[in-house]
């Protein structure tokens, strides 16, 4: 039961292979890594600096991606600041300040509605750690591709080294629960059907949470069709070869995203 309630997770509480996150930005997302013991954790960033490239609010979510610089240099990492990719911090560095968390793998559909934010939790299950640690360390040295927050962000590295499962949609929202439950909001709170379907405010929240609630659970990667299991050092091969008018692609594909959930929010505020 205290699962639903809250992931925190002491660090003497960690196992290598774990998938861990810390929230970001008043708690408006997280970012995600791969706890692969020795008090350190692989995770996948977009540098400080670079933070903004969608012209959006989602600027400021995309800085909680980054790693923290702080004033006092960590002795273990260094700066790391100007670092993109795959990297490897410290927990502390990784923490950047904030709790931690552990998501939760291979859950039953009734605790995966429980579990009202996105990001914290998949139905699909986890493969043995030795399996998830080769992942995470064989991308640290070959890398994820072009850092999307829509498409292929820290909660997708880590979900995919758990899992290696991918999305193959191209332009889709990735594996990321958290920007899933996002659009879901988004479509909810936009969505004209909802001023027909509700007489009143308790149907309007019956609706809403439904809308939500079913939106999540569909694009969760343990139930989507769209996912496909790949072979880390093929992924890796893929990606390298990615050419730079993909990678325009998924940049201009990224801040049209962003446009949208940003006119989706604004139209009812």
């Amino acid at each position: 039961m205290m699962g639903v309630l809250s992931n925190m997770i002491e660090r003497e509480g960690l196992k290598a292979g774990d998938h861990v996150y810390s929230w970001r930005t008043a708690y408006v997302y997280a970012h995600h890594g791969i706890y692969v013991g020795d008090g350190m954790v692989i995770h996948f960033t977009r540098a400080g600096g670079q933070e903004t490239g969608t012209g959006t609010f989602l600027d400021r979510i995309l800085f909680s991606s980054s790693p923290v610089n702080t004033v006092a240099q960590c002795e273990r990492c260094g700066d790391q600041s100007r670092l993109h990719g795959v990297v490897s911090s410290c927990i502390d560095c990784f923490l950047g300040g904030g709790n931690l968390y552990l998501f939760h793998y291979g859950v039953s559909s009734a605790f995966f509605i429980a579990k009202a934010r996105g990001g914290t939790c998949t139905l699909a299950a986890s493969d043995a750690s030795d399996v998830v640690l080769h992942r995470a360390n064989y991308l640290l040295n070959n890398g994820f591709g072009s850092y999307n927050i829509f498409g292929n962000n820290c909660e997708d590295f880590a979900v995919y080294c758990k899992t290696g499962l991918i999305v193959k949609t191209h332009f889709s929202v990735g594996r990321s629960g958290q920007l899933t439950s996002l659009t879901a909001a988004a479509n909810v709170i936009a969505s004209s059907p909802l001023r027909f379907l509700t007489t009143g405010p308790a149907g309007l929240a019956v609706v809403a949470t439904l809308m939500y609630t079913s939106g999540r659970y569909v694009a969760d990667v343990g139930v989507r069709r769209d996912v496909i299991k790949i072979d880390v050092e093929r992924l890796a091969e893929q990606l390298g070869t990615q050419t730079s008018e993909e990678a325009q692609e998924a940049a201009v594909a990224e801040g049209s995203n962003a446009s949208w959930l940003k006119c989706k929010l604004i139209k009812y505020f």
